[in-house]
């Protein structure tokens, strides 16, 4: 395959760069560092909380470089500069739509949270929230009055539970918001709400521009629904060959080979290294 002039390359986190493990092999961080030699900025892009990226950031051993100073957090509401210390970017949640979905949630019997770059916040601990707890590695505080905490915004909330509950409550949060918030399964058990216009793509195009160049120099990595504006707005959009049909069916590239088996060190070296 012929070489592809990529200015910038997004990837993701779960089922995209990490094995089922939650590692990121020695092929794959090798690849990786080669592409930020060659002047390619690597930005990690997911909807974990920017605590929660970092150290995966200390595994690839890119940040002191250049190259290797941005990465997009809470699925693209935020975008953090490694080397100033601080977020140059930040998109929220209107407080009256994070209120009304968590009375919505409660309704059915579920639990909202929303993060900070380092903490969970909740009203109770369930075995829900311990899991994205667990997943995240932050730490998750239980809130008193959590409707009252709420009007602060946030970037993000997020609403787990059983798979199938979760496909109604979707529905039914789309009919209430409409254009108002972007609302999408990310996991089977995990709904999530974020502010309108706000994706991984719409920050990839954000930083791209802002560092000189157009989102169509830039290549995304994903597998999931919350990869679907990375993979349809970055110039090379490329899916997991493990990633969702509709993932794959919207992508310029996919990858021959797994999360497990390095599939992102093999497609970079066939067409960027």
């Amino acid at each position: 395959m012929e070489k592809l002039d990529v200015k910038l390359i997004a990837l993701d986190l779960d089922d995209t760069l990490l094995n089922d493990e939650r590692q990121i092999t020695d092929e794959t961080v090798l690849a990786i560092r080669e592409c930020a030699e060659k002047g390619i900025y690597v930005v990690l892009c997911s909807g974990r909380a920017e605590e929660a990226i970092l150290p995966y950031v200390r595994r690839l051993e890119i940040a002191g470089k250049e190259t290797g100073r941005y990465l997009i957090a809470i699925n693209g509401c935020s975008i953090f500069d490694l080397h100033k210390r601080e977020q140059i970017f930040c998109r929220k949640v209107e407080p009256e739509i994070l209120l009304r979905a968590n009375q919505i949630a409660e309704e059915y019997g579920l639990r909202s949270e929303v993060y900070t770059p380092d903490i969970i916040y909740y009203r109770e601990e369930t075995k829900w929230t311990k899991l994205d707890v667990d997943l995240c590695g932050l730490k998750g505080i239980e809130v008193e009055n959590f409707e009252e905490f709420l009007k602060k915004g946030f970037t993000k909330m997020l609403i787990p539970g059983e798979p199938s509950e979760l496909l109604k409550l979707q529905d039914i949060l789309r009919k209430e918001f409409g254009k108002r918030a972007v609302i999408f399964i990310s996991k089977p058990y995990f709904l999530e709400i974020l502010p309108p216009e706000c994706g991984k793509g719409e920050a990839i195009s954000w930083l791209s521009k802002n560092l000189g160049f157009g989102i169509e120099k830039t290549m995304g990595f994903g597998d999931s629904m919350n990869d679907e504006s990375m993979i349809r707005m970055c110039g090379y959009g490329v899916a997991m060959c493990n990633g969702l049909d509709e993932i794959k069916k919207i992508a310029k590239f996919v990858t021959k080979k797994d999360n497990n088996n390095d599939g992102i060190a093999d497609f970079l070296r066939e067409v960027v290294l």
